[in-house]
């Protein structure tokens, strides 16, 4: 049987992460709205208009206003970023769901974004045509991250530099569910 952490064993700084698609935005908003703390969008912070990248001297300073507090959760998996918020971190949660799963939610969820024409962050909207042919395809950006995303988490579990953290992995969104609504 797995045993998960408790409301005060989470602490009161952390990460989602997981593969594009796997619900990281939910399920940190779910979170931080149970727990009553502020919900921090790394893809918000990072995005500008006409999805143009903010270089790291705008973004990671972005990050440290966000996370300067001693409660809050972030959901995105920005390696780059993680001098700046990691070092504080007490739990990182992993939503290590199936492929075939993370991706009927990223292709389900990009064609709904696309047909409804919902705003992302700063007046962008995804659509299908880049998600089916784009270079630049969360489709395939997807795929090709999620094995990559759990070889990661592998690594991240014995960096003697994240002793500090807690790692805490859901491989079923019924099982994260179950754990949230237990808190």
């Amino acid at each position: 049987m797995l045993v998960f952490p408790t409301r005060p064993e989470i602490g009161t700084r952390i990460n989602v992460t997981g593969a594009s698609g796997s619900g990281k935005s939910t399920f940190a908003a779910a979170l931080a709205q149970r727990l009553g703390f502020p919900c921090i969008e790394q893809d918000a912070l990072f995005w500008g208009p006409n999805w143009t990248e903010s270089p790291d001297a705008v973004f990671l300073p972005r990050l440290a206003e966000a996370t300067a507090g001693d409660v809050w959760v972030v959901d995105g998996n920005y390696t780059r970023a993680r001098p700046v918020y990691w070092p504080r971190l007490h739990t990182v949660i992993f939503l290590d769901y199936p492929r075939r799963l993370v991706m009927w939610r990223v292709v389900t969820r990009t064609l709904r974004r696309s047909l409804r024409r919902e705003e992302l962050w700063h007046g962008n909207r995804e659509s299908m045509l880049n998600a089916l042919f784009s270079r630049d395809s969360i489709i395939r950006w997807s795929w090709n991250a999620h094995p990559r995303r759990r070889l990661k988490f592998e690594q991240d579990l014995t960096d003697p530099a994240y002793t500090h953290i807690r790692f805490v992995r859901f491989t079923a969104p019924r099982q994260a569910q179950r754990w949230l609504e237990s808190l």
